[in-house]
């Protein structure tokens, strides 16, 4: 298996505060991985380690086998979208594909231009004047079109109406079927990343509290309501509402227990970070 992204005990500090700690993980590619946690909980910190705009504290990474933005070449290899999908207020349409064209070696003039289309965006058009959806849809196309082989997501969609999110998080699937490229897309909205992720990070307080394929954590994780009771060996609660139902992890069958969902493992993790408080 191919890893993207490897952390080893990854840390970082400002001043006294922690906003990443003891971070390992190992991102396979080929996926669409969902980082979600609160807000606080260290995702942007993780990302922008990820991107090479910080250094660690502690501890390393490496992105697609290198240090973050180890040379002009690794930073080719990686596309990134921050928060609010940032785009220049006073460049037309047009002039942010000729921009990226002159500033990425491997751009892919075609697909930049074909979405566009698609998109109905006029080449004309000022990105201030654009909508929130659009101004996405615009800075997806432009991290895509380096043709990279990590697209990084920095909550793209916080921000988007209902309606815009879902076309963002469709057009992200097609990308992801056509350039085969690995994505991690950021949210504290676990309904959209269940959409379209197959791989989970949760984070909070700064820890990683679970990561997996998300078809090997919804076989270990079960929902239980009315108490657990007796729980097969090596099994464990992970978190329990009171009078509500339980998420329990066990690789064992659990009798009576239901299926969880992502947004069950997810919510269960955050929940009992939260609590250990």
């Amino acid at each position: 298996m191919t890893t993207v992204i490897q952390t080893q005990e990854l840390s970082k500090r400002y001043g006294r505060r922690t906003a990443l700690a003891d971070c390992t993980l190992a991102v396979p590619a080929g996926r669409i991985v969902g980082l979600v946690g609160p807000n606080g909980a260290g995702k942007s910190t993780l990302l922008a380690l990820t991107c090479g705009l910080i250094s660690p504290s502690e501890g390393r990474i490496t992105v697609l086998g290198s240090p973050p933005a180890a040379d002009a070449a690794q930073l080719a290899r990686v596309g990134f979208v921050a928060q609010d999908a940032p785009v220049y207020a006073g460049l037309s349409v047009a002039d942010h594909l000729r921009l990226g064209a002159r500033l990425n070696p491997g751009w892919d003039d075609g697909l930049a231009r074909r979405r566009v289309e698609r998109l109905g965006l006029d080449p004309a058009q000022k990105a201030g004047r654009l909508s929130g959806g659009q101004r996405a849809q615009l800075a997806l196309t432009l991290a895509a079109a380096k043709r990279g082989e990590l697209l990084i997501l920095d909550e793209p969609v916080a921000s988007l109406d209902p309606i815009a999110r879902r076309a963002f998080l469709y057009d992200l699937l097609d990308f992801v079927g056509e350039l085969g490229v690995t994505v991690v897309l950021s949210s504290h909205l676990l309904g959209d990343l269940t959409q379209v992720c197959d791989h989970l990070i949760v984070l909070a307080r700064g820890r990683v509290q679970v990561a997996g394929d998300v078809a090997d954590l919804l076989a270990v994780h079960h929902r239980i309501d009315g108490g657990t009771g007796a729980l097969p060996p090596g099994s464990r609660v992970v978190h329990t509402d009171r009078g509500g139902p339980a998420v329990v992890y066990s690789p064992e069958p659990i009798a009576g227990a239901e299926r969880t969902d992502l947004e069950d493992v997810g919510m269960a993790y955050m929940m009992a970070a939260e609590a250990a408080r």
